[in-house]
Protein backbone atom coordinates (compact mmCIF):
# COMPACT_ATOMS: atom_id res chain seq x y z
CA UNK A 1 0.00 0.00 0.00
CA UNK A 2 1.67 3.38 -0.97
CA UNK A 3 -0.02 5.45 1.02
CA UNK A 4 0.41 3.90 4.66
CA UNK A 5 3.11 6.47 5.89
CA UNK A 6 0.61 9.30 4.27
CA UNK A 7 -2.15 11.51 5.07
CA UNK A 8 -5.55 11.95 2.68
CA UNK A 9 -5.61 16.07 2.73
CA UNK A 10 -7.52 18.58 0.46
CA UNK A 11 -7.95 15.87 -2.44
CA UNK A 12 -4.45 14.33 -2.30
CA UNK A 13 -2.21 12.09 -0.24
CA UNK A 14 0.55 14.15 1.57
CA UNK A 15 3.86 13.62 4.18
CA UNK A 16 3.25 14.35 7.45
CA UNK A 17 4.68 18.01 9.12
CA UNK A 18 6.65 15.65 11.04
CA UNK A 19 6.47 12.26 10.16
CA UNK A 20 6.33 9.71 13.35
CA UNK A 21 6.36 6.13 12.54
CA UNK A 22 4.04 3.71 14.29
CA UNK A 23 3.81 -0.01 13.57
CA UNK A 24 0.55 -1.94 13.32
CA UNK A 25 0.33 -5.25 14.75
CA UNK A 26 -0.77 -8.38 13.44
CA UNK A 27 -2.92 -9.65 16.42
CA UNK A 28 -2.43 -13.40 15.52
CA UNK A 29 1.51 -13.30 15.60
CA UNK A 30 2.05 -10.40 17.51
CA UNK A 31 4.44 -8.82 15.38
CA UNK A 32 4.33 -5.36 12.82
CA UNK A 33 2.98 -6.09 9.63
CA UNK A 34 2.90 -2.65 7.84
CA UNK A 35 3.62 1.40 9.31
CA UNK A 36 2.02 4.19 9.45
CA UNK A 37 2.93 7.56 10.84
CA UNK A 38 0.42 9.22 13.56
CA UNK A 39 -0.24 12.83 12.69
CA UNK A 40 0.12 15.67 15.11
CA UNK A 41 -1.85 19.53 15.46
CA UNK A 42 0.14 20.82 12.19
CA UNK A 43 -1.58 18.18 10.08
CA UNK A 44 -5.38 18.16 11.50
CA UNK A 45 -4.49 22.24 10.89
CA UNK A 46 -4.14 21.56 7.52
CA UNK A 47 -6.76 19.18 6.92
CA UNK A 48 -9.33 21.40 8.71
CA UNK A 49 -8.44 24.73 7.05
CA UNK A 50 -8.90 22.06 3.58
CA UNK A 51 -12.45 21.39 4.83
CA UNK A 52 -13.26 24.67 6.13
CA UNK A 53 -12.81 25.97 2.04
CA UNK A 54 -14.74 22.57 0.77
CA UNK A 55 -17.67 23.63 2.93
CA UNK A 56 -18.47 26.88 1.14
CA UNK A 57 -19.25 25.11 -2.36
CA UNK A 58 -19.93 21.65 -0.79
CA UNK A 59 -23.01 22.47 1.26
CA UNK A 60 -24.80 24.16 -1.47
CA UNK A 61 -24.83 21.20 -3.95
CA UNK A 62 -27.92 19.28 -4.53
CA UNK A 63 -29.60 16.28 -3.14
CA UNK A 64 -29.21 14.91 -6.56
CA UNK A 65 -25.41 15.65 -6.60
CA UNK A 66 -24.93 14.25 -3.38
CA UNK A 67 -26.99 10.96 -4.24
CA UNK A 68 -24.41 10.64 -7.04
CA UNK A 69 -21.55 10.75 -5.07
CA UNK A 70 -22.74 8.52 -3.04
CA UNK A 71 -23.40 5.72 -5.28
CA UNK A 72 -19.97 6.38 -7.00
CA UNK A 73 -18.77 6.15 -3.86
CA UNK A 74 -20.70 2.26 -3.42
CA UNK A 75 -19.57 1.78 -7.12
CA UNK A 76 -15.57 2.18 -5.97
CA UNK A 77 -16.03 0.37 -2.27
CA UNK A 78 -17.46 -2.62 -3.81
CA UNK A 79 -14.42 -3.08 -6.46
CA UNK A 80 -12.10 -2.80 -3.50
CA UNK A 81 -14.77 -4.34 -0.93
CA UNK A 82 -11.93 -7.97 -1.03
CA UNK A 83 -9.09 -5.47 -0.26
CA UNK A 84 -11.27 -3.72 2.74
CA UNK A 85 -11.77 -7.29 4.01
CA UNK A 86 -8.51 -8.40 4.20
CA UNK A 87 -7.32 -5.14 5.78
CA UNK A 88 -9.27 -6.18 8.88
CA UNK A 89 -8.77 -9.36 9.10
CA UNK A 90 -4.94 -8.69 9.18
CA UNK A 91 -5.39 -5.34 11.46
CA UNK A 92 -7.86 -6.64 14.30
CA UNK A 93 -8.07 -10.65 13.78
CA UNK A 94 -11.51 -10.90 12.47
CA UNK A 95 -11.91 -14.31 10.67
CA UNK A 96 -11.79 -14.28 7.12
CA UNK A 97 -15.79 -15.53 6.97
CA UNK A 98 -16.16 -12.61 9.32
CA UNK A 99 -14.40 -9.52 7.75
CA UNK A 100 -15.96 -10.91 4.11
CA UNK A 101 -19.15 -11.03 5.48
CA UNK A 102 -20.22 -8.70 8.43
CA UNK A 103 -17.26 -6.36 8.66
CA UNK A 104 -16.76 -5.47 5.07
CA UNK A 105 -20.29 -6.09 4.18
CA UNK A 106 -21.22 -2.85 6.29
CA UNK A 107 -20.10 -0.75 4.58
CA UNK A 108 -22.06 -1.91 1.69
CA UNK A 109 -24.78 -1.91 4.14
CA UNK A 110 -24.48 1.50 5.49
CA UNK A 111 -23.77 3.01 1.86
CA UNK A 112 -26.42 1.74 0.01
CA UNK A 113 -28.88 2.48 3.08
CA UNK A 114 -27.75 6.06 3.14
CA UNK A 115 -28.27 6.61 -0.78
CA UNK A 116 -31.72 5.15 -0.36
CA UNK A 117 -32.52 7.70 2.90
CA UNK A 118 -31.37 10.25 0.93
CA UNK A 119 -33.76 9.80 -1.94
CA UNK A 120 -36.51 10.30 0.53
CA UNK A 121 -35.32 12.71 2.92
CA UNK A 122 -36.87 16.21 2.45
CA UNK A 123 -34.68 18.35 3.80
CA UNK A 124 -37.03 21.78 3.78
CA UNK A 125 -41.01 22.09 4.55
CA UNK A 126 -43.41 24.80 5.79
CA UNK A 127 -44.82 25.25 8.86
CA UNK A 128 -47.71 27.99 8.55
CA UNK A 129 -45.63 31.19 7.11
CA UNK A 130 -41.84 29.68 8.37
CA UNK A 131 -40.06 27.48 6.81
CA UNK A 132 -38.12 25.00 8.48
CA UNK A 133 -34.95 24.34 6.77
CA UNK A 134 -32.23 21.40 7.74
CA UNK A 135 -29.12 22.70 6.68
CA UNK A 136 -25.56 21.02 7.13
CA UNK A 137 -23.69 21.44 10.43
CA UNK A 138 -20.17 22.42 8.89
CA UNK A 139 -16.63 20.85 9.28
CA UNK A 140 -17.30 17.27 11.92
CA UNK A 141 -14.27 15.22 13.02
CA UNK A 142 -14.81 11.93 13.29
CA UNK A 143 -12.90 9.81 15.52
CA UNK A 144 -13.51 5.84 14.58
CA UNK A 145 -12.55 2.67 16.46
CA UNK A 146 -10.87 -0.90 15.69
CA UNK A 147 -13.38 -3.08 16.58
CA UNK A 148 -16.03 -2.63 13.76
CA UNK A 149 -13.93 0.09 12.00
CA UNK A 150 -15.22 0.13 8.43
CA UNK A 151 -18.66 -0.15 9.93
CA UNK A 152 -17.88 3.30 11.79
CA UNK A 153 -16.27 4.87 9.31
CA UNK A 154 -19.18 4.62 6.13
CA UNK A 155 -21.92 4.95 9.35
CA UNK A 156 -20.45 8.67 10.09
CA UNK A 157 -19.20 9.27 6.46
CA UNK A 158 -22.10 8.49 4.78
CA UNK A 159 -24.84 10.67 6.71
CA UNK A 160 -21.91 13.21 6.58
CA UNK A 161 -21.67 13.58 2.59
CA UNK A 162 -25.71 13.00 2.60
CA UNK A 163 -25.61 15.91 4.61
CA UNK A 164 -23.44 18.38 2.62
CA UNK A 165 -20.77 18.52 5.70
CA UNK A 166 -17.20 18.11 5.00
CA UNK A 167 -15.06 15.94 6.84
CA UNK A 168 -11.82 14.71 8.43
CA UNK A 169 -11.17 11.71 9.84
CA UNK A 170 -9.24 10.09 12.68
CA UNK A 171 -9.33 6.17 12.56
CA UNK A 172 -7.71 3.74 15.27
CA UNK A 173 -4.03 3.88 15.05
CA UNK A 174 -4.40 0.13 15.76
CA UNK A 175 -6.76 -0.87 12.66
CA UNK A 176 -5.99 2.18 10.24
CA UNK A 177 -5.10 -0.27 6.94
CA UNK A 178 -8.85 -0.13 5.92
CA UNK A 179 -9.37 3.34 6.81
CA UNK A 180 -6.67 3.75 4.36
CA UNK A 181 -7.94 1.98 1.47
CA UNK A 182 -11.28 3.72 2.20
CA UNK A 183 -9.74 7.22 1.45
CA UNK A 184 -8.19 5.62 -1.73
CA UNK A 185 -11.56 5.02 -2.64
CA UNK A 186 -13.13 7.89 -1.97
CA UNK A 187 -10.37 9.50 -4.56
CA UNK A 188 -11.42 6.87 -6.70
CA UNK A 189 -15.01 7.62 -6.16
CA UNK A 190 -14.55 11.67 -7.39
CA UNK A 191 -14.97 13.06 -3.52
CA UNK A 192 -14.69 17.01 -4.31
CA UNK A 193 -11.37 17.94 -2.86
CA UNK A 194 -11.28 18.97 1.15
CA UNK A 195 -14.51 17.61 1.80
CA UNK A 196 -12.88 14.04 3.26
CA UNK A 197 -9.49 14.28 4.84
CA UNK A 198 -8.27 11.34 7.08
CA UNK A 199 -5.26 12.05 9.49
CA UNK A 200 -3.63 8.52 11.29
CA UNK A 201 -2.90 9.71 14.72
CA UNK A 202 -3.35 8.99 18.14
CA UNK A 203 -6.06 10.27 21.04
CA UNK A 204 -3.83 12.74 23.03
CA UNK A 205 -2.32 13.94 19.94
CA UNK A 206 -4.84 13.68 16.44
CA UNK A 207 -7.95 12.94 18.58
CA UNK A 208 -6.99 15.96 21.25
CA UNK A 209 -6.49 18.49 18.02
CA UNK A 210 -10.42 17.97 16.29
CA UNK A 211 -11.66 17.99 19.64
CA UNK A 212 -10.38 21.34 20.88
CA UNK A 213 -10.26 22.74 17.03
CA UNK A 214 -12.16 25.95 16.73
CA UNK A 215 -13.50 25.19 13.10
CA UNK A 216 -14.52 22.00 12.92
CA UNK A 217 -18.31 22.08 14.20
CA UNK A 218 -19.06 18.62 15.52
CA UNK A 219 -17.10 15.80 16.93
CA UNK A 220 -18.34 12.38 16.17
CA UNK A 221 -17.14 9.73 18.44
CA UNK A 222 -17.44 5.87 18.95
CA UNK A 223 -15.47 4.18 21.37
CA UNK A 224 -14.73 4.16 25.19
CA UNK A 225 -16.66 6.05 27.86
CA UNK A 226 -13.32 7.05 29.11
CA UNK A 227 -12.33 8.25 26.08
CA UNK A 228 -15.90 9.68 25.39
CA UNK A 229 -15.46 12.16 28.81
CA UNK A 230 -11.94 13.41 27.95
CA UNK A 231 -13.33 14.47 24.26
CA UNK A 232 -16.55 16.20 25.33
CA UNK A 233 -13.69 18.23 27.85
CA UNK A 234 -12.02 19.19 25.09
CA UNK A 235 -14.85 20.48 23.35
CA UNK A 236 -16.45 22.18 25.86
CA UNK A 237 -14.70 25.54 25.14
CA UNK A 238 -15.28 25.75 21.72
CA UNK A 239 -19.37 24.52 22.23
CA UNK A 240 -19.13 21.94 19.43
CA UNK A 241 -21.96 19.62 18.75
CA UNK A 242 -20.38 16.28 20.58
CA UNK A 243 -22.19 13.59 18.87
CA UNK A 244 -20.80 9.75 20.78
CA UNK A 245 -21.42 5.93 20.96
CA UNK A 246 -19.94 4.60 23.66
CA UNK A 247 -19.74 1.47 26.22
CA UNK A 248 -22.11 -1.39 26.84
CA UNK A 249 -22.97 -3.83 28.90
CA UNK A 250 -25.88 -5.91 27.46
CA UNK A 251 -28.41 -8.15 29.22
CA UNK A 252 -29.65 -11.00 27.82
CA UNK A 253 -32.79 -12.23 29.10
CA UNK A 254 -34.57 -15.21 28.29
CA UNK A 255 -37.83 -15.42 29.80
CA UNK A 256 -39.07 -19.03 31.00
CA UNK A 257 -41.35 -19.65 28.02
CA UNK A 258 -38.36 -19.94 25.47
CA UNK A 259 -36.40 -23.04 24.16
CA UNK A 260 -33.49 -23.05 26.42
CA UNK A 261 -31.05 -24.92 24.43
CA UNK A 262 -31.09 -22.63 21.65
CA UNK A 263 -31.71 -19.69 23.53
CA UNK A 264 -28.78 -20.16 25.31
CA UNK A 265 -26.13 -21.41 22.98
CA UNK A 266 -27.05 -18.57 20.62
CA UNK A 267 -26.48 -15.98 22.90
CA UNK A 268 -23.35 -17.69 23.84
CA UNK A 269 -22.48 -17.13 20.42
CA UNK A 270 -23.69 -13.78 19.58
CA UNK A 271 -21.90 -13.02 23.09
CA UNK A 272 -18.33 -14.48 21.41
CA UNK A 273 -18.35 -13.05 17.75
CA UNK A 274 -16.07 -11.02 16.82
CA UNK A 275 -14.48 -12.42 19.95
CA UNK A 276 -16.53 -10.26 22.44
CA UNK A 277 -15.41 -6.80 21.30
CA UNK A 278 -19.01 -5.25 20.00
CA UNK A 279 -19.82 -2.94 22.35
CA UNK A 280 -23.33 -4.16 22.12
CA UNK A 281 -22.25 -7.74 22.83
CA UNK A 282 -24.83 -9.65 24.94
CA UNK A 283 -22.59 -10.05 27.65
CA UNK A 284 -24.89 -10.49 30.86
CA UNK A 285 -27.51 -14.03 30.29
CA UNK A 286 -29.91 -13.73 32.64
CA UNK A 287 -32.13 -16.78 33.04
CA UNK A 288 -34.62 -18.05 35.32
CA UNK A 289 -33.20 -19.46 38.35
CA UNK A 290 -35.02 -22.80 38.23
CA UNK A 291 -33.04 -23.30 35.30
CA UNK A 292 -29.86 -22.32 36.04
CA UNK A 293 -27.68 -25.72 35.86
CA UNK A 294 -29.29 -26.65 32.69
CA UNK A 295 -27.93 -23.25 30.85
CA UNK A 296 -24.47 -23.48 32.47
CA UNK A 297 -24.74 -26.93 30.47
CA UNK A 298 -25.67 -25.71 27.05
CA UNK A 299 -22.96 -22.68 27.56
CA UNK A 300 -20.37 -24.45 28.33
CA UNK A 301 -21.38 -26.77 24.94
CA UNK A 302 -22.04 -23.54 23.02
CA UNK A 303 -18.63 -22.22 24.26
CA UNK A 304 -15.91 -25.37 24.15
CA UNK A 305 -17.42 -25.84 20.30
CA UNK A 306 -15.96 -22.16 18.93
CA UNK A 307 -12.85 -22.84 17.00
CA UNK A 308 -10.21 -20.62 17.57
CA UNK A 309 -7.52 -20.35 15.49
CA UNK A 310 -5.50 -17.80 13.45
CA UNK A 311 -8.12 -15.78 11.36
CA UNK A 312 -6.94 -17.27 7.97
CA UNK A 313 -7.38 -20.67 9.16
CA UNK A 314 -10.24 -22.68 7.71
CA UNK A 315 -12.97 -22.84 10.27
CA UNK A 316 -11.85 -20.53 12.53
CA UNK A 317 -14.64 -19.03 14.44
CA UNK A 318 -13.15 -16.98 16.88
CA UNK A 319 -9.80 -15.09 15.94
CA UNK A 320 -7.58 -13.40 18.41
CA UNK A 321 -8.05 -10.04 20.05
CA UNK A 322 -6.81 -6.85 18.71
CA UNK A 323 -3.82 -6.26 20.91
CA UNK A 324 -1.57 -6.96 24.15
CA UNK A 325 -3.14 -4.09 26.08
CA UNK A 326 -6.46 -5.98 25.36
CA UNK A 327 -5.87 -9.12 25.92
CA UNK A 328 -3.68 -8.05 29.55
CA UNK A 329 -7.34 -6.67 30.36
CA UNK A 330 -9.38 -9.49 29.49
CA UNK A 331 -7.21 -11.83 31.37
CA UNK A 332 -7.20 -9.56 34.63
CA UNK A 333 -10.90 -9.43 34.49
CA UNK A 334 -11.38 -12.92 34.04
CA UNK A 335 -9.34 -13.95 36.95
CA UNK A 336 -11.34 -11.24 38.79
CA UNK A 337 -14.03 -13.18 37.84
CA UNK A 338 -12.52 -16.67 39.68
CA UNK A 339 -11.35 -14.39 42.37
CA UNK A 340 -14.73 -12.94 43.38
CA UNK A 341 -16.53 -16.06 43.52
CA UNK A 342 -17.82 -16.44 40.47
CA UNK A 343 -18.19 -20.31 39.06
CA UNK A 344 -16.14 -20.89 36.06
CA UNK A 345 -18.09 -22.97 33.53
CA UNK A 346 -15.68 -23.21 30.58
CA UNK A 347 -12.52 -21.56 29.50
CA UNK A 348 -10.61 -18.55 32.01
CA UNK A 349 -7.25 -17.16 32.02
CA UNK A 350 -3.93 -18.22 29.69
CA UNK A 351 -4.42 -19.18 26.02
CA UNK A 352 -6.44 -21.65 24.09
CA UNK A 353 -4.65 -24.95 23.76
CA UNK A 354 -2.75 -25.12 20.91
CA UNK A 355 -1.91 -21.30 20.49
CA UNK A 356 1.26 -20.14 21.80
CA UNK A 357 1.70 -16.97 20.01
CA UNK A 358 -1.12 -14.08 18.95
CA UNK A 359 -3.93 -12.44 21.50
CA UNK A 360 -5.99 -15.68 22.34
CA UNK A 361 -8.53 -15.48 24.52
CA UNK A 362 -10.02 -18.55 25.97
CA UNK A 363 -14.05 -18.42 25.44
CA UNK A 364 -14.96 -18.38 28.44
CA UNK A 365 -18.34 -18.72 30.76
CA UNK A 366 -19.17 -17.68 34.31
CA UNK A 367 -22.01 -18.65 36.15
CA UNK A 368 -23.74 -17.99 39.31
CA UNK A 369 -22.71 -14.10 39.06
CA UNK A 370 -23.91 -11.37 41.20
CA UNK A 371 -24.30 -7.71 40.59
CA UNK A 372 -21.83 -6.62 42.74
CA UNK A 373 -18.80 -8.49 40.41
CA UNK A 374 -16.84 -6.57 38.38
CA UNK A 375 -17.82 -8.93 35.55
CA UNK A 376 -21.06 -8.14 36.47
CA UNK A 377 -20.43 -4.50 35.99
CA UNK A 378 -17.99 -3.49 33.97
CA UNK A 379 -17.24 -3.27 29.87
CA UNK A 380 -14.60 -6.80 29.22
CA UNK A 381 -14.80 -6.25 25.80
CA UNK A 382 -13.97 -10.04 24.98
CA UNK A 383 -15.00 -13.17 24.74
CA UNK A 384 -16.23 -13.83 28.21
CA UNK A 385 -19.93 -14.57 29.73
CA UNK A 386 -21.75 -14.03 32.85
CA UNK A 387 -24.64 -16.10 33.76
CA UNK A 388 -26.76 -14.48 36.11
CA UNK A 389 -29.99 -15.71 37.59
CA UNK A 390 -33.69 -14.23 38.27
CA UNK A 391 -37.15 -14.66 40.04
CA UNK A 392 -39.32 -12.97 38.62
CA UNK A 393 -39.89 -10.24 35.41
CA UNK A 394 -39.73 -7.18 37.63
CA UNK A 395 -36.42 -8.16 39.07
CA UNK A 396 -34.80 -9.07 35.87
CA UNK A 397 -35.98 -5.93 34.42
CA UNK A 398 -34.45 -3.96 37.66
CA UNK A 399 -30.99 -5.95 37.08
CA UNK A 400 -31.09 -5.68 33.51
CA UNK A 401 -31.54 -1.98 33.94
CA UNK A 402 -29.26 -1.34 36.35
CA UNK A 403 -25.93 -0.34 34.89
CA UNK A 404 -24.00 2.99 33.95
CA UNK A 405 -24.80 1.41 30.16
CA UNK A 406 -27.96 1.45 28.32
CA UNK A 407 -26.76 1.08 24.66
CA UNK A 408 -28.53 -2.39 24.22
CA UNK A 409 -30.53 -4.85 25.83
CA UNK A 410 -31.90 -8.53 24.04
CA UNK A 411 -35.51 -10.12 24.88
CA UNK A 412 -36.17 -14.36 24.14
CA UNK A 413 -39.62 -15.13 24.59
CA UNK A 414 -42.36 -17.44 23.35
CA UNK A 415 -44.48 -15.01 23.16
CA UNK A 416 -44.07 -11.47 21.30
CA UNK A 417 -46.75 -9.32 23.16
CA UNK A 418 -44.72 -10.44 26.19
CA UNK A 419 -41.31 -9.59 25.10
CA UNK A 420 -43.06 -6.68 23.44
CA UNK A 421 -44.32 -4.98 26.51
CA UNK A 422 -41.01 -5.82 28.28
CA UNK A 423 -38.95 -4.21 25.60
CA UNK A 424 -40.50 -0.85 26.84
CA UNK A 425 -39.52 -1.38 30.27
CA UNK A 426 -35.71 -1.32 28.76
CA UNK A 427 -33.67 1.88 29.31
CA UNK A 428 -31.59 1.04 26.04
CA UNK A 429 -31.08 2.45 22.60
CA UNK A 430 -31.91 -0.55 20.94
CA UNK A 431 -34.05 -3.87 22.35
CA UNK A 432 -33.43 -6.75 19.94
CA UNK A 433 -36.41 -9.32 20.31
CA UNK A 434 -35.73 -13.33 19.40
CA UNK A 435 -32.99 -12.47 18.08
CA UNK A 436 -33.39 -10.81 14.82
CA UNK A 437 -31.69 -9.91 11.37
CA UNK A 438 -29.83 -6.74 11.60
CA UNK A 439 -31.41 -3.28 10.41
CA UNK A 440 -29.01 -0.83 9.24
CA UNK A 441 -32.51 1.86 9.19
CA UNK A 442 -32.63 1.23 12.81
CA UNK A 443 -31.63 4.05 14.92
CA UNK A 444 -28.20 2.65 17.01
CA UNK A 445 -27.06 4.81 20.12
CA UNK A 446 -27.61 4.50 23.76
CA UNK A 447 -28.97 6.08 26.79
CA UNK A 448 -26.74 6.76 30.20
CA UNK A 449 -23.46 6.52 29.56
CA UNK A 450 -23.37 4.52 26.55
CA UNK A 451 -23.75 8.23 24.96
CA UNK A 452 -26.09 10.18 23.02
CA UNK A 453 -27.37 10.69 19.39
CA UNK A 454 -28.03 8.20 17.04
CA UNK A 455 -26.00 6.60 14.13
CA UNK A 456 -27.82 4.74 10.98
CA UNK A 457 -30.03 5.70 8.29
CA UNK A 458 -32.25 8.89 8.99
CA UNK A 459 -31.42 9.27 12.22
CA UNK A 460 -27.62 8.91 11.72
CA UNK A 461 -28.32 11.90 8.80
CA UNK A 462 -30.42 14.33 11.10
CA UNK A 463 -27.45 14.07 13.25
CA UNK A 464 -24.97 16.24 10.76
CA UNK A 465 -28.16 18.69 10.26
CA UNK A 466 -28.75 22.06 11.94
CA UNK A 467 -32.78 23.26 12.03
CA UNK A 468 -33.05 27.02 10.35
CA UNK A 469 -36.13 28.58 11.17
CA UNK A 470 -37.45 31.20 8.34
CA UNK A 471 -39.86 33.02 9.97
CA UNK A 472 -42.08 35.28 7.55
CA UNK A 473 -40.83 33.32 4.57
CA UNK A 474 -44.49 32.94 3.21
CA UNK A 475 -47.41 35.58 3.24
CA UNK A 476 -50.46 34.19 3.51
Amino acid sequence: MPHEMQFYIDGAWVDPVVPHPFDVIDPSTEEAYARISLGSKADVDLAVAAARRAFETFSQTTKAERIALLKRILAAFQARYKDVAEAISREMGAPTKLAMGGQAGSGVGHISKMIEVLEAFEFEHLEGTTLIAKEPIGVVGMITPWHWPINQITCKVCPAIAAGCTMVLKPSEIAPMDAIIFAEIMHEAGVPKGVFNLVNGDGPGVGTALSEHPDIDMISFTGSSRAGVLIAKAAADTIKRVHQELGGKSANILLDDVDFDKAVATGVINCFSNSGQSCNAPTRMFVPAQVNETAMQVAKRAAESIKVGPPAAEGTQMGPVVSEVQFQKIQAMIQAGIDEGATLVTGGTGRPEGLNRGYYVRPTVFANVTPDMRIAKEEIFGPVLSLMTYNSEDEVVAEANNTVYGLASYIQSGDRARAQAMARKMRTGNVYINYPAGDNGAPFGGYKQSGNGREWGKWGLEEFLEIKGVVGYEVK
